[in-house]
């Protein structure tokens, strides 16, 4: 069978919508998502956000941060004299990811403390024997309170298909997301991605997004990963 000639597609910024309004609750984030909008009423001032890669750590954050009128920063390019110029509020991300320093880290919760700014972290896991290795800062870090994200259940990962269809005007029939979200590895940054790919291919071949595009497509994304 011959395919339909494809079309021109123009490559758009259609970045992600972290906004309140975006965020999905279901079991898999009901407590963190609780917690966090709390806020100013949490039992201290700075507190852990944990949660596996794709659970939506970084949506909850910017939650957080428009509330709390808080700087985002990255704990890879955090630095002992920025941290000298925090105040108000801040979200340090991705604590215990490769090329964050733990003394840096241990100065960042100790000035907290002492300057009384509002503190949000978040790591991919919980401190444990191998992270962190400076000992003061896996002591503060145990001792904050943690607002826990778990790998995105059924009901997420289906919700947040069809809004990310919804959002580029995309009609897919149930039975195909209901394959997607089945099939494809469960993180919301990889739905992202996925969606965005489906809406190429089908822009490309004039197209809705059907079944066997959907399998095309996802297996294309099994071979990236492999």
């Amino acid at each position: 069978m011959t395919r339909p000639p494809r079309q021109l597609v123009f490559q758009l910024d259609s970045g992600p919508a972290f906004d309140a309004a975006d965020y999905l609750v279901t079991p898999s984030n009901e407590q963190a998502h609780s917690f966090l909008t709390k806020w100013p009423n949490w039992p201290g001032r700075s507190a852990l956000l944990v949660g596996p890669h794709g659970s939506g750590k970084s949506h909850l954050t910017a939650i957080w941060s428009e509330q709390a009128d808080a700087a985002v920063l990255d704990a890879r390019r955090l630095t002992l004299a920025a941290v000298d110029e925090i105040e108000g509020a801040v979200a340090v991300e991705n604590i215990n990811a490769n090329g964050s320093e733990d003394k840096v880290l241990f100065h960042l919760v100790n000035s907290a403390r002492e300057k009384k700014f509002w503190l949000l972290l978040t790591a991919s896991q919980v401190p444990n024997l191998i992270w962190p290795k400076l000992a003061d800062l896996a002591s503060r870090l145990r001792a904050l309170p943690v607002a826990e994200l778990f790998a995105p259940d059924d009901a997420l990962v289906r919700a947040v298909l069809v809004k990310l269809f919804h959002d580029r005007q995309l009609a897919v029939d149930a039975e195909v997301v209901d394959y997607i979200s089945r099939r494809m590895h469960r993180s919301l940054g990889v739905a992202r991605d996925l969606v965005a790919a489906l809406d190429e291919e089908a822009l490309s071949l004039g197209r809705r997004v059907t079944r066997p595009i959907a399998s095309e497509v996802m297996a294309r994304f099994e071979e990236i990963e492999e």
